[in-house]
């Protein structure tokens, strides 16, 4: 019962300061709808795309999605810099919580706030044609839950091994730019040279953005259950991996 009260504690911190930053969740659907609406038009203007009805615009969007959610839960991680360096860190290290149980807590508020940015964006599918119906919008939530648990581990295991923000910012810019442009966000990931694929069927956010194409537009490079195990997996990995790590790093620190 106490592991629960704590998970329960860190997580409602998170999402009430995720909530009080309202200019940061304004920043981040309007950043992703210039993508739509820029990028989605004017690239797709300029060239020819036939494969999914709605054209280069519709193809992006569940890639946009997964931008959004990436961005969001990777850079979140930052808050265990913040607190490590306020103090508030320390403070629950001596609670009669788990590390583990941390871990959990800060992960899903990273969760929140990311699902919380999908979904606004699921409810602007209009902009771009998308005729978003009950059934799919429950699928892109379940979706996206995982998606966003196994991203909010790898903002969590960045910010264990950093001690600043600059560092943390370095050192995301090289990890979730490479994730996103080999995601298949922007382009389809089949008929790409060897090397390629490779590099694309490495990220994890690959199977991510192809499951929510599956799921929204009714065309994806792999099956939906494929992508779906993928996810889940990956959340489950870097979930324990950050638990251990981070336990490992603040028992050194003490």
């Amino acid at each position: 019962m106490v592991e629960w009260e704590g998970i329960y504690t860190i997580w409602f911190r998170e999402a009430k300061r995720y909530v009080r930053y309202r200019s940061r969740i304004v920043s981040s659907v309007v950043t992703p709808l210039l993508w739509l609406l820029i990028f989605g038009t004017g690239l797709g203007s300029a060239m020819r795309f036939s494969s999914v009805p709605g054209g280069y615009q519709t193809f992006i969007y569940p890639g946009v999605i997964g931008q959004t959610i990436l961005f969001t839960a990777v850079f979140s991680g930052v808050s265990v810099i913040m607190d490590r360096q306020y103090g508030f860190l320390k403070e629950i290290m001596v609670a009669p919580v788990s590390r583990p149980s941390i871990v959990f807590g800060k992960a899903l508020g990273i969760a929140t706030a990311s699902i919380i940015q999908g979904v606004i964006l699921l409810a602007l599918s209009f902009i771009v044609g998308i005729q978003m119906t009950p059934i799919i919008f429950i699928a892109c939530f379940l979706l996206m839950i995982p998606i966003s648990v196994g991203l909010a581990g790898v903002g969590l295991i960045i910010a264990t091994f950093t001690d600043s923000m600059e560092g943390f910012n370095l050192i995301m810019s090289f990890i979730v730019l490479p994730m996103f442009l080999l995601s298949g966000a922007l382009f389809p990931v089949t008929g790409l040279p060897y090397f390629l694929q490779i590099a694309v069927y490495l990220d994890p956010l690959t199977y991510g953005v192809d499951a929510l194409r599956q799921v929204i537009l009714g065309n994806g490079a792999l099956p939906l259950y494929i992508s779906s195990l993928v996810v889940v997996g990956f959340a489950l990995l870097t979930i324990i991996l950050s638990a251990i790590l981070f336990s490992k790093r603040e028992q050194n620190l003490m």
